[in-house]
């Protein structure tokens, strides 16, 4: 596999993991008033998703995102 390959690769993970961070953290609202348990669960796993997301973002575009993250800077 080329580079150009590597980066279609690591752009389509980061894509994916965004798409499911923001799914899990919708569900974690839909969930919060009727089902406390689950709306936490749900909330992790999107926490979950941002972090690898943003693992990605740094390997995409090294040092865009200092002082973006919470508690860096």
């Amino acid at each position: 596999m080329d580079s150009d390959e590597l980066l279609r690769r690591l752009q389509r993970a980061r894509s994916w993991a965004g798409r499911e961070e923001q799914t899990w953290k919708a569900r974690s609202e839909e969930l919060r008033a009727g089902d406390p348990d689950s709306a936490r669960d749900a909330e992790l796993r999107g926490h979950t998703y941002e972090a690898v997301r943003r693992a990605l973002d740094e390997i995409v575009t090294p040092g865009v995102h200092e002082g973006v993250h919470d508690g860096a800077g």
